[in-house]
């Protein structure tokens, strides 16, 4: 049974939860630095980056999960978890940081404020059609060649990646957690 920790500083703890649970995880609450040494992956959720990058730093987790990403742990990053480990955030504060794992530059409210918020199909490579829910979402502007696309979706200006790996590392734009979907998480999963 994998053992996988969902980042619980802010933003949709529970909902991964629920989604690691059903597709057989063993699911921890990361809330400080020892919770970190036992997982097999981790969850870092959508919620607002720089709120949970401000509460990385101010807890001590960041140069810890740093080391342990750069070791090798899985990290499955959605919404603002994408932000987090991005290499270039656009339209980022000036004092906002990521862990620069995901070779692609990413527009925070890409698709648009609160209010823009939509919900779509999106057709995953060897998933087919999975509920996409996009919620101030980032949008995925420019990406590497050695970036994996699992999907992605045209909200009218192009096609842009919505769904991404890079080996052990995952990004996703949308709130899979937010469906009844479990795919998306046992894909990470089964990846481990």
């Amino acid at each position: 049974m994998a053992r996988v920790g969902v980042l619980a500083l802010q933003g949709d703890v529970c909902e991964h939860t629920s989604m690691l649970e059903r597709v057989g995880a063993e699911v921890v609450a990361v809330r400080d630095v020892e919770q970190l040494d036992t997982l097999d992956g981790l969850v870092m959720p959508g919620g607002e980056s720089t709120t949970i990058a401000y509460l990385l730093t101010t807890s001590g987790i960041r140069p810890i999960l740093e080391k342990k990403i750069d070791d090798g742990l899985s990290v499955l990053g959605t919404c603002a978890g994408l932000i987090l480990l991005a290499h270039e955030i656009l339209d980022g504060r000036s004092d906002q940081w990521s862990f620069d794992v995901l070779p692609l530059s990413v527009r925070r409210n890409g698709y648009g404020r609160q209010i823009s918020s939509f919900e779509t199909v999106v057709e995953v490579k060897g998933v087919g059609e999975v509920p996409g829910v996009f919620i101030r979402a980032p949008k995925i502007e420019t990406w590497s060649d050695d970036l994996e696309v699992l999907a992605f979706h045209d909200h009218g200006d192009g096609e842009h990646p919505v769904l991404v790996r890079r080996e052990r590392i995952w990004g996703c734009s949308f709130h899979p957690e937010l469906t009844n979907d479990d795919r998306i998480h046992r894909l990470f999963v089964d990846a481990l």
